[in-house]
C-alpha cells in the first residue's frame, strides 16, 4: 500500500468502506451533488437489533489500497455505488456494461453496488432491478437516501454472515493464512503443518474476526477477538499482525471511551441505538476504570462460546493511558517492516488524535516526529503538499501552532517547487496566509500597537516578504502594495538601514503600478485585508491645535446680564467635571476657529528613516463640521528628531469640529492615519468650535514694518507693528490702509488709540486721533531747565528716547456681527526720538509796549549737523554742531485768564496743585503757538519744531501774561504804546484821556493818578523840571471811580505845550490802601511820547 490515508482515525475501523464513483462523462457539479446527498447517510441502526452501521464513503480510493483488506478490514472496498448519465435506451447497453467494468476493479471484496442513472425514460426504466436507480434528472431525485439506507442493510447482511461464517469456523487446521500483498512470497514453501504455522493462521484469523465485530456494531465481541489475537501472534512473533491486532484493540477502546470521535468537530458521531452506556461518555479522562466484559451480556449470535473461557479473565478494554502505550508498541511493530510505512504513518495520525483529546501534547509531538521521519515510496508534489498540510493541522491540534505554521509553510513553498510545471501560486499564497497565527502574526495593523512585540519578527519579515512574491505572481499588485505596506509599517523597528532602503525601493516600483489605498482588499476565502496606515512614517509625537493670529481671533461682545458666566452647574469647582477620565484628545479647546478662515494644526513628526523621506498630500481629517483640507508636502532629514509640521484647512460650516487624524501618501501608499490609533501620541485637545463667518481686514501703512515687537502692559496683542526715527518736534504723516479681504461685509468699525506709557518726558501730539485713515506723529520733550554751567555738556542732549502707541480697530459685520462677535486689528507705533534743538535758558525783558516784551531763549544744537532756527517774527539763527546762541523773540503779551476753561477745570482734578499744573500746561501751548519756533536741518531736509513749554516758570510767564488791568492812554484820541511819537503844536492844548478796563473778577479802585511830564536828554539825565514850559490845563492829578468786573471808566485832562521838543509824560499812582492790595504788574500804563511842533501859520 503505497498511498496514505491521512484522515485516518481510530473510529474509521468500524466502518464500512463504500467507494461513489461517476460512470461515463458526469458533470462535476452533478456528481457532488448527490454524493454530498449519498455522505448523509453515514450510520444507520441495524432493523430488530441495538446496532449501529458506520459507513465511510470516498470518491476516489486506490485499488491497491483494497489489496490490504485482510490486514484490516475497514481498508476493503465493501460497496460501490456509481452515477451515471444516460439519455436514450441505445446508450444503455453500453452504460450498463461500463458499471460491470467498474465493478471488476474492486470485484474481489465488494459485497454489494449499486448504478444511479439519470435521465433514462421508457420501458427500461420500468423493469424492476436491486441493483440499478432510474431518476428523470437530478432534482427530482427524492428516494436517493432510501435507495443509500436500502443498500447498506444489504451490506450488513453480507458483512454478518461472513462474520458468522469466520466465528464459527469449526475447520480446525484448515484455518486460512491471511496475508498482507507483500508476504505472499515469504509463504511458499512453509510447512503449513508446524503448530507455529496454525498458531499463526489462528491469530490473525482472529484480528480479522474481530475487525468484522466491530464494524458489525459488536463493541465487546471484538475486544474479546483483539485480545484473543495479541496473545496468539505474541507467542509465534507475527509482528505486522500483532501490530495490527493491538492497533485494532486500542481503536475498539478509543470508540468506547470517547463516542464523540477523534476527529474533531466534523467527526462527531451520533450514536443512535448504540450499545454503549450513557456514561460511557464520561469516560475518557485519564485512568478510568478498566470495563471487563459479562459473558452473560452477549448475544445469543455474538462471539463463539469457545472464547467464553477468556472473558473473565482479560482486561477487554484498555484505559486511555494503555491505548496510548498500545499505539507506540503496534508502530513498534510496523517500523519493522519496510513495507508497512503507510499502516506505520496512519497509526501514527490516529495517536495523535487520540492524544490531542487527552490534551497530552507533547507525547503527540513525539508522534508526529516519528510520522515526518517515516519513510514512503517517492511522493509525488501533490501528495507531498497533502503530507505537510496534514502535518501542519495535526500540531495545530494538539497546540503546537509554530509548529504547525513551519509545515504549512513547507507544504506552500511546495506548491511552486521547480519540478512544478505550472506552480500553484494562488495554493502557495493561501497556505501561507493560514500560517499567520502559528507566527503571531496578524494582518491587520491594530493588534501590533498594542504593547511589546509578539513572535519572532526575522521570521515574520521572511513570511510577509514571501506573501509579497506570491501574490505578485499571482498577478495582484494591490495585495503585493498591502502586504509590503504592512511589512514596513509593523517591522519597521527590526529592519536595518539596507533592509529599509531595499523595501521602500521595491514599494515605490509596485505603487507606480497600484497605488496603495485605504480600501480593505477582500480575498476569494472571505479573508479581508484591512488597510494598512503608515503611522511611523512619518511618526507624530505630538498635536496641537492652534489658535488663529490674534488679528483674527473672534472675541464675544459681553452681555449686559453676565451671560457669558456658565450655567452648566451652580459649583464653582466640580471634581467629577475636572477629574473626568474621558480621553484627554476630546477635550473642547477654549479658543474658536472662524468659518471660512484659515485654521492650522500643529504637529511634531519624526523621520525613523534613514535616509529624506518625502511625504505628499499631508492634509486633516476632521468630522462634525464640513472641512476643506489644503494638503502639504514636506521633505523630513534622514533620522530628523522631532520636526514641527503645520497642516491647515478651512471650516466651511459652523458647528463643533472635530480633529481625528490626517492622511498622507508616502511612497506612492495613501494613508488615514487617525489619533486613537497612534501609540504615545500627545494633545491639549482636538475639539474646537467654528463660529460663524467675520469680515477680514489687512493693515498697509505707509511707514516700513517694524521688527521691534511692542509689549503692551495690558496683555494687548498687536498684529502690526510699525517705526520710524524722528528728531524731537520732527513731523510724520502716518497712513492707514483698512482692506476687507474676506467675504463678509463690514458693518461696524470701531477706532481707539493708547498711548503706552513713556519715560524721560517723552509724549505725542495727535492723539487721540481725528480720522482713522490719516495721523500725524510729532513727538515733543517736555525738557527742565538747565543751569548754565551744565550748557556745554553736549552728552546731556545725546540721549536717544522712544515712544510707543497703540491703535485699536474693532470690527465685525456678516453672520458673526449677528452672533455677536466681533476682531481687534492693533497697530503699534514705535517711535525713536533723537534730540534736535533744546532750549537751556528762558527770561524776558520789558519793551517799549507794555502789551509786548522780550523773550531770550538760549539756544542748544544737540545733532551732529547744521541746523537754523526762526520764528515767525525774527530771522533765522544759524546753529553748528553742538553750538548754543541766544536769540531774542518780540512777543505780544498774552491774556492768559481769557483761555477757555480745560477739562481739568471742571472737578477731574480736585487737588490744587495739579489744578494749578493743568493751567500751567494750558498757557504753554499758547505760548509755543504762538511763537512758531521752528528748526530745519538743510543737509538733511528735514524740519521740526520747538517747544519752550516745560521752561516757562512762574515769573517768565507772569512777564508774558497781560495785567487783568488794561491801562490805555490816549492823546488827541489816539493811542499812545508804541515808538513812535504823537505829534501836537506849540500853543495848541492836547487832550489826554486815561481809560482804565477791569479784566479781573474782582471789583478795584478808586485810583488817583498824577501825571508827571520830563524830557530825557539821552545821557542818562531827565529833566523834570518843565513848570515853564508845558501847563497843565486844570489838575495834574486824575481820579478813577471804582470799575465792576468787566467794566471801563476814563478820566480826562489837558496839557498845553509851550516850546517844541520831544516830551515824556510819565502817569505815577498815589500810594494807598487801595493799590497796596493789588500786585505791581497790574498798574503798567504805557509811556507817552509827545512830539511839540512849531505852530504852522
Amino acid at each position: 500500500m503505497s498511498v496514505p490515508d491521512y484522515m485516518q482515525r481510530a473510529e474509521d475501523h468500524q466502518t464500512l468502506l463504500v467507494v461513489v464513483q461517476p460512470v461515463g462523462i458526469v458533470s462535476e457539479e452533478n456528481f457532488f451533488r448527490i454524493y454530498k446527498r449519498i455522505c448523509s447517510v453515514s450510520q444507520i441502526s441495524v432493523r430488530d437489533s441495538q446496532r449501529v452501521l458506520y459507513i465511510r464513503y470516498r470518491h476516489h480510493y486506490p485499488p491497491e489500497n483494497n489489496e490490504w483488506g485482510d490486514f484490516q478490514t475497514h481498508r476493503k472496498v465493501v460497496g460501490l455505488i456509481t452515477i451515471t448519465d444516460c439519455f436514450s435506451a441505445k446508450d444503455w447497453p453500453q452504460t450498463f456494461e461500463k458499471f460491470h467494468v467498474q465493478k471488476e476493479i474492486y470485484g474481489s471484496t465488494l459485497y454489494d453496488s449499486r448504478l444511479f442513472v439519470f435521465g433514462l425514460q421508457g420501458e427500461i426504466v420500468e423493469q424492476p432491478r436491486t441493483d440499478v436507480a432510474f431518476y428523470p434528472n437530478y432534482e427530482d431525485c427524492q428516494t436517493v437516501e432510501k435507495r443509500i439506507e436500502d443498500f447498506i442493510e444489504s451490506l450488513f447482511i453480507v458483512l454478518e454472515s461472513k462474520r458468522l461464517d469466520r466465528a464459527t469456523d469449526k475447520s480446525g487446521d484448515k484455518i486460512p493464512l491471511l496475508c498482507v500483498p507483500f508476504e505472499k512470497k515469504d509463504f511458499v514453501g512453509l510447512d503449513t503443518d508446524s503448530r507455529h504455522y496454525k498458531k499463526r493462521c489462528q491469530g490473525r484469523m482472529r484480528k480479522h474476526v474481530g475487525d468484522l465485530c466491530l464494524q458489525a456494531g459488536m463493541l465487546q465481541d471484538s475486544l474479546v477477538h483483539y485480545h484473543m489475537s495479541v496473545e496468539l501472534l505474541r507467542s509465534v512473533n507475527d509482528f505486522l499482525w500483532l501490530g495490527a491486532a493491538l492497533e485494532g484493540l486500542c481503536s475498539a477502546s478509543v470508540i468506547y471511551h470517547y463516542p464523540g470521535g477523534t476527529g474533531g468537530k466534523s467527526g462527531a458521531r451520533r450514536f443512535q441505538g448504540s450499545t454503549l452506556p450513557a456514561e460511557a461518555a464520561n469516560r475518557h479522562r485519564p485512568g478510568a476504570q478498566e470495563v471487563l466484559i459479562d459473558p452473560g451480556a452477549l448475544t445469543t449470535n455474538g462471539i463463539n462460546p469457545d472464547t467464553s473461557t477468556e472473558i473473565g479473565r482479560a482486561k477487554n478494554c484498555l484505559s486511555p493511558e494503555d491505548i496510548i502505550d498500545k499505539y507506540k508498541e503496534a508502530i513498534s511493530y510496523y517500523s519493522k517492516y519496510k513495507n508497512a510505512g503507510v499502516i506505520e504513518l496512519e497509526a501514527c495520525i490516529k495517536a495523535v488524535r487520540v492524544l490531542a483529546i487527552q490534551k497530552r501534547s507533547m507525547e503527540a509531538s513525539e508522534f508526529l516526529q516519528n510520522a515526518v521521519y517515516i519513510n514512503l515510496r517517492q511522493l509525488s508534489e501533490e501528495e507531498k503538499i497533502q503530507r505537510y498540510s496534514i502535518l501542519s493541522e495535526l500540531y495545530e491540534l494538539i497546540g503546537f501552532h509554530r509548529k504547525s505554521a513551519f509545515f504549512k509553510r513547507v507544504a506552500a513553498m511546495q506548491c511552486v517547487a521547480p519540478s512544478i510545471a505550472e506552480p500553484g501560486w494562488r495554493a502557495c499564497y493561501k497556505l501561507l496566509l493560514e500560517t499567520l497565527p502559528g507566527y503571531s502574526l496578524s494582518l491587520d495593523p491594530k493588534d501590533f500597537s498594542r504593547g511589546t512585540h509578539r513572535g519572532w519578527a526575522a521570521v515574520q519579515m521572511r513570511l510577509l516578504h514571501e506573501l509579497v512574491y506570491a501574490s505578485r505572481r499571482m498577478g495582484n499588485p494591490a495585495l503585493s502594495v498591502r502586504h509590503l505596506s504592512f511589512l514596513l509599517q509593523t517591522m519597521l523597528d527590526f529592519l536595518s538601514d539596507q533592509e529599509k532602503k531595499d523595501v521602500t525601493q521595491s514599494l515605490e516600483n509596485y505603487t507606480s503600478k497600484c497605488p496603495g489605498t485605504m480600501e480593505p482588499i477582500s480575498l476569494p476565502g472571505g479573508l479581508t485585508l484591512p488597510p494598512v496606515p503608515f503611522t511611523k512614517l512619518p511618526i507624530v509625537r505630538h498635536v496641537k491645535l492652534l489658535n488663529l493670529p490674534a488679528s483674527l481671533r473672534p472675541h464675544k461682545m459681553k452681555s449686559l446680564l453676565g451671560q457669558n458666566v456658565s450655567t452648566k452647574s451652580p459649583f464653582i469647582y466640580s471634581p467629577i467635571i475636572a477629574h473626568n477620565r474621558g480621553e484627554e484628545r476630546n477635550k473642547k479647546i477654549d479658543f474658536q476657529w472662524v468659518q471660512g478662515d484659515v485654521c492650522e494644526v500643529q504637529l511634531m513628526v519624526y523621520n525613523p528613516m534613514p535616509f529624506e523621506l518625502r511625504v505628499e498630500n499631508m492634509g486633516l481629517l476632521t468630522s462634525g463640521v464640513e472641512f476643506e483640507s489644503l494638503p502639504a508636502a514636506l521633505s523630513l532629514p534622514a533620522e530628523s528628531g522631532l520636526y514641527p509640521v503645520t497642516l491647515v484647512g478651512v471650516p466651511r460650516t459652523t458647528g463643533t469640529i472635530a480633529v481625528n487624524g490626517y492622511h498622507t501618501t508616502v511612497f506612492g501608499v495613501f494613508s488615514d492615519c487617525l489619533l486613537d490609533n497612534l501609540p504615545g501620541i500627545k494633545t491639549s485637545g482636538s475639539t474646537v468650535e467654528v463660529i460663524p463667518a467675520l469680515p477680514r481686514l489687512q493693515i498697509s501703512t505707509s511707514l516700513p514694518r517694524s521688527a521691534h515687537s511692542l509689549q503692551p502692559s495690558s496683555g494687548d496683542e498687536i498684529s502690526t507693528n510699525v517705526s520710524v526715527q524722528l528728531y524731537n518736534g520732527e513731523s510724520q504723516q502716518l497712513i492707514i490702509k483698512l482692506e476687507n479681504i474676506g467675504m463678509e461685509p463690514l458693518e461696524k468699525l470701531e477706532v481707539t488709540s493708547k498711548v503706552l506709557t513713556t519715560k524721560d518726558g517723552i509724549s505725542v501730539s495727535g492723539f487721540p486721533l481725528s480720522s482713522p485713515f490719516r495721523q500725524v506723529v510729532r513727538p515733543r520733550v517736555e525738557g527742565k531747565p538747565v543751569n548754565p554751567p551744565d550748557s556745554n555738556k553736549a552728552g546731556d542732549y545725546s540721549h536717544v528716547k522712544t515712544l510707543e502707541a497703540i491703535l485699536n480697530f474693532k470690527y465685525s459685520g456678516g453672520p458673526g456681527h449677528t452672533e455677536g462677535y466681533y476682531r481687534n486689528l492693533s497697530l503699534g507705533l514705535h517711535v525713536e526720538v533723537e534730540p534736535s534743538v533744546f532750549f537751556t535758558r528762558v527770561s524776558t525783558l520789558p519793551a517799549t509796549s507794555t502789551r509786548q516784551c522780550h523773550l531770550l531763549l538760549d539756544v542748544f544744537n544737540s545733532t551732529e549737523h547744521e541746523l537754523t532756527v526762526s520764528t515767525r517774527s525774527s530771522k533765522a539763527l544759524i546753529l553748528h554742531a553742538g553750538e548754543c546762541q541766544r536769540m531774542a523773540i518780540q512777543v505780544d503779551k498774552f491774556n492768559f485768564e481769557s483761555f477757555p476753561e480745560s477739562p481739568g477745570e471742571k472737578g477731574q482734578f480736585a487737588n490744587p496743585k495739579q489744578l494749578e499744573e493743568e493751567r500751567r500746561e494750558a498757557r504753554g501751548l499758547e505760548i509755543h503757538s504762538k511763537l512758531g519756533i521752528c528748526w530745519r536741518i538743510p543737509s538733511l531736509k528735514r524740519s521740526g519744531e520747538a517747544s519752550v513749554e516745560g521752561l516757562l516758570n512762574q515769573l517768565v510767564l507772569e512777564h508774558l501774561q497781560l495785567a487783568p488791568l488794561q491801562w490805555d492812554v490816549l492823546v488827541d484820541g489816539q493811542p499812545c504804546d508804541r515808538e513812535a511819537a504823537a505829534a501836537c503844536q506849540v500853543g495848541d492844548p492836547v487832550c489826554l484821556e486815561v481809560r482804565l478796563t477791569n479784566r479781573s473778577p474782582r471789583s478795584v479802585g478808586p485810583f488817583a493818578l498824577t501825571v508827571v511830564p520830563f524830557q530825557d536828554h539821552q545821557n542818562g539825565v531827565h529833566n523834570y523840571d518843565l513848570h515853564d514850559t508845558i501847563s497843565f490845563v486844570g489838575s495834574s492829578t486824575f481820579y478813577l471811580d471804582a470799575v465792576q468786573p468787566s467794566g471801563q471808566s476814563a478820566c480826562l485832562g489837558a496839557l498845553l505845550f509851550l516850546y517844541t521838543g520831544d516830551f515824556f509824560l510819565h502817569i505815577r499812582f498815589h500810594e494807598d490802601s487801595t493799590s497796596k492790595e493789588l500786585p505791581p504788574s497790574w498798574f503798567c500804563l504805557p509811556s507817552v511820547h509827545v512830539r511839540a511842533l512849531e505852530a504852522q501859520a
